[in-house]
């Protein structure tokens, strides 16, 4: 029975990539968080919110998703845990652990991390830098091999030896763009990382702050959700709605329907 479901799971999802692009452009500011709260599929949410994610002057980063947008998206969680997991073994997109909060993920699209990456090596060109050899073996032989959020010092550089002699210098180099981070506990563990990422998330920090400080000084600690997301954060570069999404999923805030429409509060410890 699986044999015979999976020809037909590729072409629906064929037909639903083509559905979403097409509409993709429509989609993207004219509806109201409101009007496109919930989705039925993972990736139809996923594209949708690229779609949305904010214009941020001056940091030149791709659009990347929260999982617990998902989470405040998607009905089932069980349904985004595995079909994010389907995703992220079809190389559709890659999952990185974010350092804002425990289980803070953000997931991002392979063609865009993949244009993350051209435009860190431009960088360097520009500033005359050698080994950059090290990026076209990571992106070859270590972004298609290791899908996981993280990889051990060993496995990188066994994996990056399939393009030249690895040297310690190119592991410097692919921390220094912004490609790994050494975690705390382990050093001989990484995370693979967004380039140029930091001062969004110090921006998600202080934007969730920011909001829940906004409605916990409201008499009710709520707000209807149209109003709400009109407001402007004042230090955060993410808007209003990326990070209503975030804490509706992440459960810090809850939405109740009432005949005038979404109301949102923050949810009792």
């Amino acid at each position: 029975m699986d044999k015979n479901s999976e020809p037909s799971t590729g072409r629906k999802r064929e037909r639903e990539e083509e559905t979403v692009a097409e509409s993709e452009d429509t989609t993207d500011q004219t509806l109201s968080l409101e009007e496109n709260f919930m989705f039925t599929d993972t990736l139809v949410a996923l594209r949708i919110m690229r779609a949305q994610f904010p214009h941020i002057d001056k940091v030149s980063i791709p659009p990347f998703i929260l999982r617990s947008q998902l989470y405040s998206s998607v009905k089932d969680r069980t349904q985004v845990d595995r079909e994010l997991e389907s995703l992220r073994r079809e190389r559709v997109l890659r999952i990185f652990k974010l350092n804002t909060g425990q289980d803070d993920h953000a997931i991002m699209f392979m063609d865009d991390y993949l244009n993350q990456i051209d435009r860190v090596v431009k960088r360097m060109e520009a500033k005359k830098q050698d080994d950059l050899a090290v990026f076209e073996w990571f992106r070859t032989h270590v972004i298609n091999s290791k899908l996981e959020p993280s990889i051990g010092h060993q496995e990188l550089c066994s994996l990056l030896s399939s393009g030249g002699k690895v040297e310690d210098e190119h592991i410097s180099l692919l921390i220094n763009a912004g490609l790994l981070t050494r975690q705390l506990i382990d050093p001989n563990m990484y995370w693979f990382a967004i380039p140029n990422i930091g001062s969004v998330l110090k921006g998600l920090s202080q934007g969730r702050k920011e909001l829940l400080s906004f409605l916990n000084r409201r008499k009710y600690k709520e707000m209807m959700l149209a109003p709400l997301e009109m407001k402007r954060l004042r230090f955060s570069p993410l808007d209003m709605r990326f990070h209503l999404r975030d804490l509706i999923g992440s459960g810090h805030l809850k939405t109740t329907q009432t005949p005038s429409g979404l109301i949102v509060r923050v949810s009792k410890d």
